[in-house]
């Protein structure tokens, strides 16, 4: 994809983002469609002398990255990062918690925000939610190994989960060598109240909720960006570029 083919709303959310970012930080780099614009972005201020390091949360983000010259490291070696900019599949209106991971990079994703100093989300309108869990899935990472039994425990505490698969029928691996299962569950109840017994299940590796982390989300419409925060919300008009 191209800037001149990417979706206006997610243009300005990712531009937003970006004018967060200062010369010499060290940033982690989201994964998928919103993420990847705001990289694209960084990119072409690389080529005018912007000098940042970016640290990945997928091999897409990373190859990206690399092929527009933007600097690559890991947390092995900046294990404090100045912010991140990522996407998100849910944005709880009030709260700022967020369901990530239909992209399938939620573990790398939530380490890289976990050792971020600001986590600055961007979004499209779609993607905000009176309630978190609107959508009625979860993505859960699983060790591959006996994945079967984990979704059978999964299924006694009521979710419901169903193996992802890729396009040729086999199951979907992430970065990490982990199966996903995504999890439907009964709407009524407070997903968040359910995350600590998502942890306590043996053979769950991590689940998509992101909970407390956002700093701000970046939300794109058709003419602006507007910021997200637990308090207020700025409204950011288009810029001259």
């Amino acid at each position: 994809m191209n800037l001149a083919e990417e979706n206006p709303a997610k243009r300005f959310a990712a531009q937003s983002a970006v004018e967060q970012v200062r010369h010499g930080m060290v940033i982690g780099l989201g994964s998928r469609s919103t993420a990847e614009i705001a990289i694209r972005i960084l990119g072409e201020k690389v080529k005018g002398g912007f000098q940042i390091v970016g640290v990945p949360t997928s091999h897409e983000s990373e190859e990206l990255a690399r092929s527009l010259g933007i600097q690559v490291s890991t947390l092995a070696e900046h294990p404090q990062l100045d912010l991140t900019i990522d996407g998100a599949d849910e944005v709880e209106l009030d709260s700022l918690d967020l369901i990530k991971g239909r992209g399938g990079a939620l573990l790398r994703e939530k380490i890289v925000a976990s050792s971020s100093r600001e986590l600055l989300i961007v979004v499209d309108e779609g993607k905000v939610v009176d309630r978190l869990g609107a959508r009625g899935e979860l993505p859960v990472e699983v060790v591959s190994f006996a994945w079967q039994s984990t979704a059978l425990r999964l299924e006694r505490l009521g979710w419901k989960p169903v193996l992802r698969l890729t396009a040729e029928e086999i199951p979907y691996l992430t970065d990490g060598g982990h199966y996903i299962l995504d999890c439907s569950f009964d709407t009524k109840s407070s997903l968040q109240s359910r995350a600590v017994e998502l942890h306590n299940i043996v053979g769950v590796v991590e689940h998509g909720m992101f909970l407390g982390m956002a700093t701000e989300v970046h939300v794109g419409g058709s003419t602006r960006a507007r910021i997200l925060q637990r308090s207020t919300t700025i409204n950011r008009g288009p810029r001259t570029r």
